[in-house]
């Protein structure tokens, strides 16, 4: 029996997008944990420093807030007996420093004063957020970096736009890079802008407590409020928001922005990378992809880990808000409590996605080759937009049907073509349609240039990316962006020399 049969914990089976080991340091209950420790230990120095705690009282509980002196799992069971974690640890943080309280300096006189157990809690999470949040920034200025050199390096390579499932006009790889970009960037310029408050209220959140404990002091218990975010790297609240929710679901909802804007590429790649359409493929990696039962699949597994967080996101914020508009009384029945695992599964879920994206992201192989087939499916029609807009005014009333109309009949008569022949039949049709005395066939084929048709495509993807230059990184390609494919390559294969179609 290995150590890993001895453990009935959870440790991410069901959840592959967030089963990694830097997510379970930031987000595991050992973390929540440690980050309720540190507000006890930040408050007993707070308290110390202004004269309210034995002197030598903030060396003896930073002594005894070390996460590994505590039994996660049997605080775990133990908070059922008062609906909170903070309540049973407490009681053990509060035994460790009578026993390291050694020179009996009064230690115990620091521990929790004044406080509350939604005040610790919620400070925790607060800074359990920090802490994640500052990690998955990492990663996603990763990302936002890799995608601002592939919208530069292919800035001119042609591909065709969806609309609705259908081909729509010419776009270039280097827009839709520069798309992914914009909404990731966005999205983590707003998560970056979310408060995470500390909290501080009393029992009630009148601070009652704190006034009394801070009688005859210079400082006010806002004194001591802001002392502790400091030390904690929090921000400072007007005052206590026990049951103004607006920092919890305000995280929440950018959250799931960032995971929004992962999953709008994970899903982009994951069509994209089909064989059938064959325009991008995933970064390989020896034993990833691969299929129970069919040895030549090659599946797009880190855009599916994306995009299942992305779908699960949404309803995580969801909760939050719903937990939100029932945050009843002064302090609430269980709406609090039905907080706590959907904020933690948020952090996860966005940590995990872009944990896959970066790697996506810095590994992606591009077939230009391939792009270029896909738009030349749909041949010249593709131009009909341009065509009508150019070739229109040319064209005189012809049987009570105005130029714009002609053309349309062209189209329409065209689609009535086998789709092998529809690029052949609408040049001929369009050429009896318009006099070359109206527009000359060098004319007409300049207008049938999908290249001539990119409307303001560059400069879209440069104006994305000067919005965002902190987003944009240094212009260092990733790994791999450098490596695509280029057009014209009479045979078409992947980084790994494999054939693509």
């Amino acid at each position: 029996m290995t150590a890993s049969h001895l453990s009935d914990g959870d440790v991410g089976l069901l959840s592959p997008v967030s089963a990694s080991p830097s997510v379970a340091v930031l987000t595991g209950d050992r973390a929540v944990l440690a980050a309720i420790l540190a507000v006890e230990a930040g408050w007993a120095s707070v308290l110390e420093k202004a004269g309210l705690a034995p002197a030598g009282s903030a060396a003896v509980v930073d002594a005894a807030a070390d996460v590994d002196r505590y039994d996660v799992a049997g605080i775990a069971v133990r908070a059922q007996g008062g609906a909170n974690p903070v309540i049973p640890l407490l009681a053990d943080l509060r035994a460790e420093v009578k026993a390291l309280d050694t020179e009996s300096v009064g230690a115990l006189r620091a521990v929790h004063a004044s406080l509350t157990s939604q005040d610790v809690l919620d400070s925790a999470l607060m800074l359990l957020a920090r802490n994640a949040v500052t990690a998955l920034m990492t990663d996603v200025r990763a990302i936002t970096t890799a995608l601002a050199v592939f919208a530069e390096q292919h800035a001119d390579t042609l591909c065709v736009g969806r609309s609705l499932t259908q081909h729509s006009l010419p776009f270039t790889f280097g827009l839709k890079a520069a798309q992914w970009f914009h909404g990731l960037a966005a999205a983590a310029r707003r998560l970056e802008a979310v408060e995470l408050p500390l909290q501080t209220g009393g029992a009630a959140g009148t601070l009652a407590a704190g006034t009394v404990l801070t009688k005859g002091s210079v400082d006010t218990p806002f004194d001591l409020s802001g002392n502790l975010a400091a030390h904690l790297g929090l921000a400072v609240a007007p005052g206590p928001w026990h049951t103004n929710r607006l920092a919890v679901t305000s995280l929440g909802d950018a959250l799931a922005a960032v995971t929004d804007a992962l999953g709008k590429i994970a899903g982009d790649v994951l069509f994209l990378s089909r064989p059938e359409v064959g325009e991008l493929a995933e970064p390989r990696a020896a034993g990833r992809g691969v299929s129970s039962a069919m040895p030549q699949k090659q599946n797009p597994v880190l855009s599916v880990l994306v995009r299942s967080a992305a779908l699960q996101a949404p309803g995580q914020a969801a909760q939050l808000h719903l937990a939100a508009a029932n945050f009843n009384d002064e302090r609430p029945d269980g709406a609090w409590h039905s907080e706590w695992p959907a904020f933690r599964q948020l952090l996860r879920l966005a940590l995990g996605a872009a944990g896959h994206l970066r790697e996506l992201a810095e590994g992606l192989q591009v077939f230009p080759a391939a792009m270029r087939r896909n738009l030349e499916l749909s041949g010249p029609l593709l131009l009909s937009e341009g065509v009508s807009a150019a070739v229109a005014p040319l064209l005189e009333e012809r049987d009570g049907r105005t130029g714009k109309q002609q053309l349309q009949d062209v189209v329409d008569r065209t689609l009535q073509a086998p789709p092998a022949e529809q690029s052949g039949t609408y040049r001929r049709l369009l050429r009896e349609a318009v006099p070359a005395s109206a527009l000359s066939d060098e004319q007409l084929e300049e207008l049938l240039d999908p290249a001539s048709y990119l409307g303001q495509a560059g400069e879209i993807s440069r104006r994305i990316l000067a919005a965002f230059p902190d987003f944009a990184g240094s212009g260092e390609p990733p790994a791999d962006a450098g490596r695509a494919i280029p057009a014209g390559t009479t045979t078409e294969t992947d980084l790994n020399g494999d054939p693509r179609g």
